[in-house]
């Protein structure tokens, strides 16, 4: 990754520096420097730029997981549709279509939080280097760049955040249609 090397660049800059002595302060090349801060700023881009993708991609991923979990319960409605011909076919139909409803449900929700699982792990891979580049840069020197991670570590936890709990929603209706289904379940037997 360019602007780590650059970091490097500038970390070794300042330990060759010549030093004033008793003051801790160092001498350094200010064109070298400011040259060297000029080509981050241009590789910076870079990085929000792959913030983005990733950004883009957990929307594409779930939105193909919302398409294929709605083609897979549309197909089950025409599935238990077409089986209702008489009183016994119904009944059959209808064990039948909550069944696969079950099945499908759980396999949707499985591909969810795959999904979320897979996004979270992209997010937190992402935000472990961005706090990796964080710890290398000066605080002075570099306040605007350091606030420009602070936003993206804040975004990509925010994201972290509305993925759990989406997950966590996930978790919470599945529970609710079993408490739903089992008056059903108790009400038909009787």
């Amino acid at each position: 990754m360019k602007v780590l090397e650059l970091l490097e660049e500038i970390e070794e800059i300042v330990d060759t520096a010549s030093g004033f002595p008793l003051t801790g302060k160092i001498m350094v090349d200010a064109q070298e420097l400011l040259e060297i801060v000029r080509e981050i700023r241009l590789e910076l881009p870079d990085e929000i730029q792959q913030a983005q993708w990733i950004k883009n991609e957990r929307e594409r991923i779930i939105a193909e997981a919302k398409k294929e979990y709605e083609a897979v319960i549309a197909d089950a409605k025409r599935q238990a549709e077409a089986l209702v011909e008489s009183d016994d076919i119904t009944v059959k139909a209808k064990l039948q279509a909550e069944e696969l409803m079950r099945v499908t449900e759980e396999t949707a929700k499985q591909l969810k939080m795959s999904t979320y699982d897979y996004v979270d792990n992209i997010l937190f891979n992402f935000q472990e280097k961005m706090e990796q580049l964080n710890s290398l840069y000066f605080s002075d020197m570099f306040r605007t760049i350091e606030k420009t991670f602070q936003d993206i570590s804040e975004t990509l936890t925010a994201n972290r955040t509305e993925i759990k709990d989406m997950a966590y929603r996930t978790q919470m209706n599945e529970d609710e249609i079993q408490m739903e289904a089992s008056p059903r379940d108790s009400g038909s037997q009787g």
